[in-house]
């Protein structure tokens, strides 16, 4: 892997959602009441799942390297259970993926355009949304 960490947080990212776009700042609606409410145990178990099924499901075609390690592909269980406790980075050759344990949404960087069209398939079959944020 070329890029370290700190280059690839400076690269084009794409978000992947439960919503199909930003909301604007000045956005009328309940964004964080809603937002509150994902953010609920059960709510947000059920998005965890959904975060992890796109990490697994891309590693069926790809390898995965997990935080800075250099063994590719741990375990679908060690997977989970990272995303499901701790910040995770994970790495897809020049790209990578941020997963936080209490975030409604995950960021990739710097996706080529054959991953970008492979994260946005497996990211709708999940019911996620994947969306460039203005910069």
């Amino acid at each position: 892997m070329g890029k370290s960490i700190e280059e690839l947080l400076e690269c084009p990212y794409w978000i992947i959602d439960i919503l199909p776009k930003q909301v604007p700042a000045d956005g009328a609606g309940q964004y964080f009441a809603v937002e509150k409410y994902y953010l609920g145990e059960s709510q947000l178990a059920s998005i965890k799942q959904k975060h992890i099924n796109v990490v697994l499901k891309l590693n069926c075609y790809m390898d995965v390297y997990m935080d800075e390690g250099e063994v590719a592909n741990p375990s679908p269980h060690a997977i989970a259970e990272a995303m499901n406790k701790r910040y995770v980075i994970i790495r897809f050759g020049e790209s990578m993926m941020v997963s936080e344990p209490d975030d409604t949404h995950m960021t990739l960087f710097n996706p080529d355009e054959q991953l970008l069209e492979l994260v946005e398939a497996i990211s709708t079959s999940e019911g996620l949304f994947v969306w460039k944020p203005q910069q």
